[in-house]
């Protein structure tokens, strides 16, 4: 009985793909791409009236080969269109040329198995006639479609990408009709009557992929990793395919027990295969196969060279990066591990890393036959080579003892930076049969120099950390001298004037509070010392004008006298009051410093607005603007013989951190005047 569900999914078919057909025509694109296309769609439709009227018949298997094959067509030309390289176009068109015959063949299967001649019995035939032809098909269907979006360029893929989902869940639908069919054997009828739908369902993603790109220009990037898909993929069907057949055989004529052997067969079958998929070995010489006989290098350079640099470059800076230079120097040749050999403080060279080689405890001398030769030559040594023909590298006398130790070891790749050997690389044995010829060899030169400077920057990195904690300790050492340079010149003025004040009272009492101030400055810097290089500051409200009072009073007896010419009472701001007053204070000793004994140095404070402003004036010698731009203010800087340069930089920072800043006038001959801001504290 004719099942008219089954009609209607097919009728449903063969209409949406009529419509398609029209639709196309109605664009008035007229090129060899839309012509393919339109030629598929009336393959599809006629496939879709002759499978509604053979219902409730099995399938007619040669006009689906067909409908497959007008596909096929259709997308080598697009393929093909695409592509610039003629070399890559020949590649193409060969396999296009393989596809058809393998659908003739097919076709042919299937009408002797429809017509029941005796020659459909034949074992080969028999599998291709069946379920498993169609799964071949689906098969060269998906990998077409997945490399044509994959390797379209990536501004013209929204123009595919619908057809590719069209098609693609046609294809998988019928993966999965004769996939079942081919276990269970037999078509599950349900299925095949709502595959009409399926098919109905693709046209109006391919309709959008038509409205998008109506001429069908579509750009392809052929790279060896299509190849090596492709050629796994295929090399899975047919094995899975030859397997199945073989399966077939057995419950044919395995009796009682074929059913249970063919299960088993197909389910080692399977395990075999994911093992093979997963082992680095097959996967070397199957790369090695492809690139053999489909390209005429060896290497895809920009994919070899996008990997390699992305391996060096990923993860955090320096971690782990010896070892994934050995690793990326490796999966060149396919080589399961390696050591890192660099060059130490000794002049030697010892292991610095390794990857799934053992540690070796050994250390190679610079100026030994080994690094000579590979510094000087800068060749890559195959140890192999070197045991059996040893004249090819005549003036390398020995290998050095040590490499005994390593059976594994098949390479030693110099790692050459500016014409000077920073260190090498042993590779062990590859995984495939690598012939180590010049392209090889030219590629491990290449990469060992990029992977040196990854490395040498590596090392220059560490080496600046080290150099900016002894900056760090230098210059906490600078400020350090700097404030015991000050508290030298209170006490040598203290020592000073005792000869001539000694019997003074007074006198003697400011002694002892200018002793006990030192060494309470002494004891700050030696509890700085102890905890590096950050100051021991606590921030407080502080009464500046009691700030700027001791600072002058600090220097009571240089001449000349510092002299208070306002000092506004009540401004609090946020400071260390001992820091800020050494900053004060070294404001007014330059001051009087830089002014004859009859000159004149001036302190004064007052406040306008939420803004404190101390201004130290003096009328010295003073400073030329250029000084006071490029210099000033920069560490070690000086115009005073014995001045260390410190003072000036260390009172900005200070003030800067602390929300304020230092303005200096200056002009040569009449002096200078520092004006200090800081912002005034809030009344809470």
């Amino acid at each position: 009985m004719v099942s008219t569900i089954g009609v209607t999914s097919y009728a449903s078919a063969g209409l949406a793909y009529t419509m398609l057909a029209v639709g196309l025509l109605l664009i008035g694109v007229r090129n060899s791409q839309n012509r393919a296309m339109q030629l598929a769609m009336l393959a599809t439709v006629l496939w879709a009236a002759i499978s509604a009227m053979t219902l409730p018949y099995l399938p007619l298997f040669p006009i689906e080969t067909v409908r497959n094959g007008c596909w096929f067509y259709f997308l080598f030309r697009l393929l093909r269109g695409g592509v610039a390289v003629e070399a890559d176009r020949r590649w193409l068109k060969n396999l296009e040329l393989s596809s058809y015959l393998l659908c003739v063949v097919m076709a042919t299967a299937q009408l002797l198995a429809h017509l029941d001649t005796a020659l459909a019995e034949w074992l080969p035939l028999h599998v291709l006639g069946g379920a498993a032809g169609n799964i071949i098909q689906c098969v060269i269907a998906l990998i077409l479609l997945e490399q044509l979006f994959r390797n379209a360029l990536a501004e013209q893929r929204w123009g595919v990408k619908f057809l590719c989902l069209g098609l693609a869940g046609l294809y998988v639908f019928d993966f999965y009709l004769y996939a079942e069919a081919l276990l269970f054997s037999g078509i599950d009828r349900s299925a095949y009557e709502a595959r009409g739908f399926v098919v109905a369902l693709t046209a109006p993603m391919i309709w959008v992929s038509c409205q998008r790109n109506p001429g069908w220009k579509v750009g392809v990037t052929l790279s060896r990793r299509l190849m090596f898909q492709s050629a796994t993929l295929l090399a899975a069907g047919l094995y899975l395919l030859l397997m199945a057949g073989v399966g077939y055989y057995i419950r044919y004529f395995g009796g009682s027990w074929g059913g249970v052997l063919q299960t088993v067969l197909l389910f080692a079958a399977l395990i075999s295969l994911l093992l093979a998929l997963f082992s680095g070995t097959i996967r070397a010489y199957l790369k090695v196969f492809v690139s053999k006989h489909f390209f005429h290098y060896h290497y895809d350079y920009r994919e070899e060279w996008l990997r390699f640099t992305r391996m060096l470059s990923e993860g955090e800076p320096g971690l782990h990066l010896r070892e994934r230079a050995i690793r990326a120097i490796a999966e060149l040749v396919e080589s399961p591990g390696g050591q890192l050999w660099l060059r130490n403080e000794k002049d030697e060279f010892v292991c610095a890393a390794r990857w799934n080689m053992p540690e070796l405890d050994k250390v190679e001398p610079a100026e030994g036959e080994l690094c000579r030769f590979l510094e000087s030559k800068q060749w890559v040594i195959d140890v192999d080579e070197y045991r059996q023909q040893q004249d090819h590298y005549a003036e390398l006398a020995t290998l050095p003892d040590w490499l005994a130790i390593l059976p594994q070891a098949k390479l030693i790749v110099p790692l050459i930076l500016h014409e000077k050997m920073l260190g090498f690389v042993i590779l062990s044995r590859f995984r495939g049969n690598l012939a180590l010829n010049w392209e090889v060899n030219d590629l491990l030169k290449t990469a060992s120099r990029q992977a040196a400077g990854f490395l040498a920057q590596l090392e220059a990195a560490q080496a600046l950390i080290v150099a900016r904690q002894f900056e760090s300790f230098n210059r906490m050492s600078a400020f350090v001298v700097h404030d015991l340079k000050n508290v030298v010149a209170q006490l040598s003025l203290v020592l000073k004037n005792a000869a001539r004040h000694k019997d003074n009272p007074e006198f003697q009492e400011d002694m002892l509070e200018t002793v006990g101030h030192a060494i309470d400055k002494m004891n700050r810097l030696l509890m700085q010392l102890r905890k590096g290089a950050q100051a021991i500051d606590k921030p407080d409200l502080v009464e500046l004008g009691l700030v700027v009072a001791k600072a002058v009073e600090a220097k009571v007896g240089a001449q000349p006298q510092p002299e208070i010419t306002a000092n506004q009472s009540g401004v609090v701001v946020h400071a260390d009051s001992e820091r800020l007053e050494r900053v004060v204070g070294h404001l007014v000793q330059n001051a009087v410093e830089a002014t004859p004994p009859d000159g004149r140095v001036t302190v004064k404070l007052e406040c306008a607005g939420r803004r404190a402003r101390i201004e130290v004036c003096d009328t010295g010698r003073g400073m030329s603007a250029q000084f006071v731009r490029e210099r000033l203010f920069k560490p070690f800087e000086s115009t005073k013989s014995m001045g260390m340069g410190i003072g000036a930089y260390e009172s900005r920072e200070y003030i800067q951190q602390l929300g304020g800043d230092i303005e200096v006038t200056s002009e040569e001959g009449k002096g200078t005047t520092f004006v200090v801001t800081l912002p005034v504290a809030s009344a809470a």
